[in-house]
């Protein structure tokens, strides 16, 4: 008996009936990206020396080192047995990309806390030798029990600052565009298979990391009740939109080299997008939330504005980026995943709310580092100087 032309259209093999790889992976490199982004912002002021981002460099270090707090979470919830994910350190395998991940990270992260512990050791100092008692105890730890500060200390400290600052840029590049090769390496998944799918996933996480940083300051300037500086706010949404066009400019050559090769895979891609991920990816991610941030950011920084109008231009800008980044994510991780191992018709993508792979799980995540933040914010100055402003004189004798 002959068969209709297609009987076999939307034939899903019984391996490939869900999403496997759900919200946790698309949540986790989003929160590396902003890892990465967050400290090539703090990189421009220690390193590059660009004197309009001093007034938020320890801020981008400190929200870099919140993020980096939660950035294995996802992986840890979405794994089936989380209490053997230490295995990668004490088992290494060279081969294995999620291993070396392992150690990169956590390098990383014993940066980010060293630079960190550098940039505020003169305001432990300050406060241990200011407090009494279990309060002065704690300040003690913190300065690892060196309450004195010199001159020749602060001198030290800024040196080795700029040269972690320097170490980490390539080291956060490494971080996430790891992530981007995790995901281009994958060459069964014709929407993934690509080289430059790390490149990609690099210069959206510079993207999405400043751009977060720009929202989190005009907030808590906001609250405070705390004067703007307006010409940073410039300069930074001048170099946002100009790293956003580099990213945009990317993706649609990605898609533009798979489209003029006519491949095998330009077959499984072209019904994609214009099917399960037209809404998501076609109107969402690469109009709505790309062209929009370009008009209001691009705006903002060529014509002259009152400074309330460009703040509010601005801040609309880099919180539209924040979700085109995200919304990139999910496109790239559950879209990837649409197109069938059968190559006949997609896999339907079920949303969760609770359940470990749910929204309301992602919420709580994506949630964890800004109240990290605050929590920090609440014993350290991160906005003011802790350099040696408030180190009494007798301390640095």
């Amino acid at each position: 008996m002959e068969l209709p032309n297609d009987a076999l259209v939307n034939y899903i093999f019984p391996n490939n009936h869900e999403i496997w790889w759900s919200l946790m992976i698309v949540i986790y490199p989003f929160i590396t990206g902003l890892i990465a982004g967050a400290f090539v912002v703090s990189a421009l002021s220690h390193v590059l020396k660009i004197k309009e981002f001093e007034p938020i460099a320890n801020f981008a270090l400190v929200a870099a080192l919140c993020f980096g707090f939660f950035a294995g979470l996802p992986l840890l919830v979405h794994l089936g047995q989380p209490q053997r994910a230490l295995e990668i350190y004490f088992t290494p395998h060279t081969t294995s990309p999620m291993s070396l991940f392992g150690y990169v990270y956590g390098s990383y992260m014993v940066l980010l806390i060293i630079e960190v512990w550098l940039i505020y050791r003169p305001y432990y100092i300050r406060k241990a030798n200011e407090t009494k008692g279990f309060e002065q105890f704690i300040w003690t730890v913190l300065t690892l029990g060196l309450t004195t500060y010199h001159p020749d200390s602060a001198k030290l400290d800024k040196k080795i600052i700029t040269i972690l600052a320097g170490i980490g840029i390539p080291w956060a590049f490494v971080l996430h565009g790891y992530v981007g090769f995790v995901f281009g390496s994958v060459k069964a998944i014709s929407w993934w298979a690509t080289a430059l799918q790390p490149i990609i996933f690099l210069s959206s996480a510079i993207v999405s990391g400043m751009a977060m940083l720009l929202v989190m300051y005009t907030f808590i300037k906001w609250r405070a009740k705390a004067p703007y500086d307006y010409v940073m706010l410039k300069k930074f949404a001048a170099i946002l939109c100009s790293v956003f066009i580099l990213d945009w400019g990317l993706e649609l050559l990605e898609l533009l080299h798979v489209s003029f090769q006519n491949s095998h895979e330009w077959e499984d891609i072209r019904p994609l997008i214009l099917g399960p991920l037209f809404n998501s990816y076609v109107l969402l991610q690469m109009a709505l939330l790309s062209l929009g941030p370009v008009v209001l950011l691009g705006v903002a920084v060529l014509v002259k504005l009152r400074d309330k109008i460009m703040l509010y231009m601005v801040t609309l800008g880099a919180f539209l980026l924040v979700l085109q980044v995200l919304v990139m994510r999910f496109n790239v991780v559950i879209g990837g995943q649409l197109i069938s191992k059968s190559g006949r018709g997609f896999v339907e993508f079920e949303w969760e709310i609770f359940g470990k792979e749910g929204v309301l799980t992602a919420a709580v995540i994506l949630a964890a580092p800004f109240v990290t933040y605050y929590v920090i914010s609440r014993f350290i100055p991160i906005f003011d100087e802790p350099a040696e402003k408030g180190i009494r004189a007798s301390d640095q004798t």
